[in-house]
């Protein structure tokens, strides 16, 4: 590595061999020269020079006052081992990612197991709005910090741009307990390490802000997980997830100092600490905003600023996930990031058949977090934000900026929503009214998101002397393969409370309308009704019908896009060439495969049978989720059987047994199932997959 021989004494050492050979030994300078290249890593650990550190080491869950951070212990794992490494990730390090997979002590360091040279081990404090209510101290309860990374010498510029600070801050996510654990044990599994570290990846070659991740680590340390929330727990494999990022501070780093909440009656461990909010608005400006604290010399309308450059952040962000059908599963406060990056994968997901209520998280029982309603929790998100800046931030700014808000992510939105239909010549009022009709005819039709998008490019601008009608049937045949059958939209349609439970909602609601808030909801309720009503009319469909029904929508609409292209061609001299510009861009933009739920949970039963070869295809597929890669089209493992070690798998088999029997629910095994192409609508067994 380029920063090795400087560190040992270059001159010293190369232009004496002799004396050096006397200083260090053979041996030593032998083992000097290999040494492992994570512990060449150049760390600066600013943030816990210039924020607030509790020194305590005081083992156990306790309330951390004071302070940003608390130092912690990294819990070391049994015979940790690679699962698989993102070398694009890990050269924002500096690291080469094969040296990293072949290193001895590659797993221990990146598993947390073993600390490196310079790395200070501590965890974040932070609080935030869970599901709409303060929940007091949360904090790093699985996740630890190791240290900031001194960016190498040659990082591309653009990183360098969106990390201004010079450095990258890394953690491990599942080395073990902090004083943020609460009832937990720190630790994390193979399945949920394997979605954050493909998700972080995929969002970043889909052009989506995201923290990243290195590395996935697994070891022989167990854990109990009842996974089914069913009564029936396992032991499930630890593993470590090395993440990346210029910071991971979030809104809730900031409600660390708030007042006791009125509903829940809960306050920050440092309340009242109004220097320490000073202390982090100063580190976050100066270090993550530099120009901004350049250019505003007055210090309130320098925060005014800054909160301003945080929202539109955050607008883009939101903007960019409903472009690409992602859902992320728990908007709390403190998963929002204060640099408008998508942070902490936990039950997020993809959609598949097109639907604006999609509810990701199995838990999200009110659709709080369903993926229309992602763009105002932001907005709810940010008034939380702006309220725990105060009084750094007047709230009369804060109001007039958070107003901003939806001018600009309807803004955002709409200027990819035209790259990913090809209008790319013209913005016109119309626009917004074709977007909305598509989205309708997608959701009527239970169409695919990403292939629906991903055909849009196949339909041809209109030229002279062509059959219209002919073009707009075949155009209709294509996408009526992205449709979902009578069958898939009657199981979509099943109402998901109760009849009984229904019926007495609606007479409280009419009986006694001050309870009736308490327990429930008018929305909640609406879309009850409202599936009831469309599963009836299924009910009442035959194939055929609902086939001819899809086909008339369809046509309708293609045939108003198809006017609407028209008029990109207007005062445009080389059509062929408008053509092909318009298909390149739309290609780059609708991505051909996405991290769908089914995808995650090949990779995930690979690897828990002892395969990971499908975990490191998956990600290779994403490195290029627009891209057609001719051999990587469908999963390689499916069928082969298990690949685990027999001698590790006999010490384990009885135990196993008995948990498979146990766990009725995962008994149909990937080992059985037809490969898919990744860039399929999903089989019929992806219905199961339940995450929370």
């Amino acid at each position: 590595m380029a920063y090795l021989a400087p560190r040992l004494g270059h001159f010293r050492i190369f232009n004496h061999s002799v004396s050096a050979c006397r200083l260090l030994g053979m041996a030593d300078m032998g083992l000097a020269l290999s040494r492992s290249p994570l512990e060449r890593l150049d760390f600066d650990n600013v943030a816990l020079k210039k924020l607030p550190l509790d020194s305590s080491e005081e083992p156990g869950v306790r309330q951390v006052n004071g302070a940003c951070f608390s130092r912690v212990k990294p819990q070391p794992v049994t015979k940790p081992r690679f699962v698989a490494v993102s070398h694009e990730a890990l050269a924002l390090l500096g690291l080469n990612g094969e040296e990293v997979m072949t290193d001895p002590l590659g797993p221990e360091y990146l598993s947390g197991s073993r600390v490196m040279p310079g790395s200070e081990t501590a965890a974040h404090c932070y609080c935030g709005h869970q599901f709409g209510q303060f929940a007091g101290q949360l904090g790093d309860g699985a996740a630890i910090y190791l240290g900031e990374v001194k960016v190498p010498p040659g990082q591309d510029s653009d990183l360098l741009r969106e990390n201004p600070s010079g450095r990258w801050e890394i953690q491990v996510k599942g080395a073990g307990k902090t004083p943020f654990s609460r009832q937990a044990d720190g630790r994390k599994v193979l399945r949920s390490s394997i979605r954050e570290f493909l998700c972080s990846e995929v969002m970043f070659f889909l052009g989506v802000p995201t923290t990243r991740a290195g590395s996935v680590v697994t070891s022989d340390s167990r854990v109990v997980r009842d996974v089914y929330y069913s009564g029936n727990p396992r032991n499930e494999r630890c593993s470590v997830v090395l993440r990346i990022a210029p910071t991971f501070l979030r809104f809730g780093s900031f409600e660390i100092f708030k007042q006791a909440d009125e509903s829940t009656g809960r306050q920050g461990p440092s309340y009242g600490r109004h220097e320490i909010r000073s202390q982090m608005m100063d580190y976050v400006i100066e270090m993550f905003y530099p120009e901004i604290q350049r250019n505003h010399p007055d210090r309130m309308e320098r925060n005014v600023a800054f909160f301003r450059e945080v929202m539109l952040r955050t607008a883009r962000l939101v903007a960019q996930w409903q472009c690409v059908g992602f859902c992320h599963g728990v908007l709390n406060t403190d998963n929002m990031s204060i640099l408008g990056l998508t942070l902490d994968y936990g039950p997020y997901g993809f959609m598949d058949r097109f639907d604006p209520n999609f509810i990701c998280n199995a838990s999200d029982n009110s659709g709080r977090y369903s993926y229309q309603a992602q763009p105002a929790i932001c907005r709810w998100n940010l008034v939380k934000l702006a309220e725990a800046l105060a009084p750094e931030l007047p709230p009369d700014r804060a109001e007039e900026v958070v107003d901003e808000y939806l001018d600009l992510y309807n803004g955002f939105y709409l200027e990819t929503m035209r790259k990913k239909l090809g209008l790319l010549k013209k913005d016109e009022p119309e626009d917004e009214i074709l977007i909305t009709e598509l989205l309708q005819t997608m959701h009527n039709t239970g169409a695919d998101f990403t292939n629906t998008f991903r055909s849009l490019s196949q339909i041809s601008c209109p030229t002279e002397g062509e059959e219209e009608e002919e073009l707009v049937r075949k155009a209709t045949e294509l996408l009526l393969q992205q449709c979902a059958s009578l069958e898939e939209l009657k199981a979509a349609n099943k109402p998901t409370m109760d009849t009984r439970e229904l019926t007495m909602l609606l007479s409280v609601a009419q009986s006694n309308p001050a309870l009736f808030q308490m327990i429930s909801d008018r929305a909640t309720i609406a879309r009850q009704l409202e599936i009831i009503s469309k599963l009836k009319d299924l009910m009442e469909t035959s194939q055929e019908e609902l086939q001819s029904k899809h086909a008339e929508d369809w046509s309708g609409w293609i045939t108003r896009y198809r006017k609407r292209l028209a008029r990109e061609l207007e005062g445009q001299s080389d059509v062929r060439a408008l053509q092909e510009e318009r298909v390149r861009v739309m290609d780059s933009t609708n991505p051909r495969v996405v991290l769908r739920n089914y995808i995650a949970q090949n990779a995930i039963e690979a690897a828990e049978n002892g395969d990971f070869s499908e975990v490191q295809r998956v990600l290779k597929v994403l490195q290029k989720p627009f891209s057609s890669q001719p051999g990587l089209e469908s999963p390689a493992w499916v069928g082969r059987g298990q690949t685990t070690d027999q001698g590790e798998r006999e010490e384990e088999e009885e135990e196993e047994q008995q948990q498979q029997q146990q766990q009725q629910q995962a008994a149909s095994s990937s080992t059985a199932r037809t490969p898919v192409p990744y860039d399929s609508k999903p089989p019929t067994w992806a219905n199961e997959i339940c995450v929370t």
